[in-house]
């Protein structure tokens, strides 16, 4: 199939308008609902998984080399895909060094969306060691503010520029990452998205919410117009609540992981947070009676065969699938088949086998407000 770049979304994907609220204090006060970069899984596939329940506010690509994409690699065109819901795109940029960020974005700028994002919390050994990511946070603030003064100069006034961080490494300060906060804003950064974890803490370890609303009411300080969004831990409304208790000075939840393991995590906090207003306000697309689990999983790797090359197929499917089968009570079994096989119709059997000894586990009810 021949996968063009730019607007790959209908019309329809186009008039979508979701409604996400929710009450703090006596306030009804927008709450935006954001899919995560995650490597290898928010591609257009996934994208597609959730638009098909909702959608959600904004939709971060997978990170985008910039090296490799102002050098012309082979894939990625795969990686400028901004459907299904082009206007909702923010592209997100890593890489080592000035010149090479500043270029790629001069090639996506023109591509839509709502911006462009900084990638300065991946905090994976491959991508830090090599001075992309995270590392940005360790280099010498007047180093990183020369990346963000150069991509601010090439981004039209219309696009955003945002940066996704964490709290820095293992020594970290509030003091310091105030520091580093306040060069970004100086810079023409409208919008910070926190995953409070330090360098080396792994998702076993829980989020530190506690450090999220300091930091928010920090960036509203020094300019209110600055939107700040947390990330991590957040897969369900209870969880949503928790974190807002915690810090309900945030303008919106970034979700990631729990995203992909339910594609209509976005839909079950949108309706969550729309019953906190305790208005009835009308849900802008049609919600099905309940979820066929079976039927999301083919679609999904329909979709993938149809959005990515097929060299990449055996990883996004099995990225996929590493966190979609916990969904069920015996995922590990599922996980052992499924993620040894290397094709569309063997990646399926076992489910459907699954499902016929498990039948109650294939549907999850929808439209029963209880059920989610």
């Amino acid at each position: 199939m021949d996968v063009s770049v730019g607007n790959t979304g209908s019309q329809a994907d186009s008039d979508y308008q979701p409604l996400t609220y929710c009450v703090l204090s006596r306030t009804i006060t927008p709450m935006k609902l954001i899919l995560a970069p995650m490597a290898t899984l928010t591609h257009e596939a996934l994208r597609r998984a959730v638009f098909r329940f909702g959608g959600c506010d904004e939709y971060y690509t997978e990170m985008i080399h910039a090296a490799s994409l102002i050098h012309g690699g082979q894939f990625e065109k795969y990686y400028l895909l901004n459907g299904p819901c082009p206007e909702r795109i923010v592209w997100q940029l890593t890489g080592t060094d000035v010149e090479s960020i500043t270029e790629g974005t001069r090639m996506v700028r023109d591509l839509g969306g709502i911006g462009v994002d900084l990638n300065m919390g991946c905090s994976a050994p491959e991508i830090y060691r090599f001075g992309a990511g995270i590392a940005w946070m360790m280099k010498p603030l007047e180093e990183t503010r020369r990346l963000v003064h150069s991509v601010r100069q090439v981004l039209p006034d219309h696009l955003r520029l945002s940066v996704k961080m964490r709290l820095g490494d293992e020594d970290f300060t509030e003091e310091k990452l105030y520091q580093f906060a306040d060069m970004l804003l100086d810079e023409g950064v409208t919008q910070l998205t926190l995953h409070p974890r330090s360098r080396k803490e792994k998702y076993t370890r829980p989020a530190r919410w506690q450090y999220l609303e300091p930091f928010t009411q920090h960036v509203k300080e020094r300019n209110p117009a600055v939107q700040v969004i947390g990330n991590g831990c957040v897969s369900d409304p209870a969880s949503l609540d928790a974190l807002l208790r915690r810090a309900p000075s945030l303008d919106g939840v970034m979700c990631a992981r729990f995203a992909v393991q339910k594609p209509w995590l976005f839909a079950e906090l949108q309706r969550h947070l729309e019953n906190g207003t305790r208005n009835h306000l009308p849900v802008p697309y049609e919600l099905p009676d309940s979820i066929d689990l079976f039927e999301l999983a083919d679609s999904f790797l329909t979709d993938l065969e149809t959005y990515q090359p097929k060299e990449f197929y055996d990883s996004r499917s099995r990225r996929f699938f590493a966190y979609f089968l916990d969904n069920f009570m015996y995922h590990q079994f599922l996980k052992n088949q499924i993620l040894n096989a290397h094709t569309h119709e063997t990646q399926l059997a076992p489910l459907a086998e699954y499902f016929k000894k498990m039948p109650e586990e294939r549907f999850v009810p929808y439209n029963d407000s209880n059920a989610l």
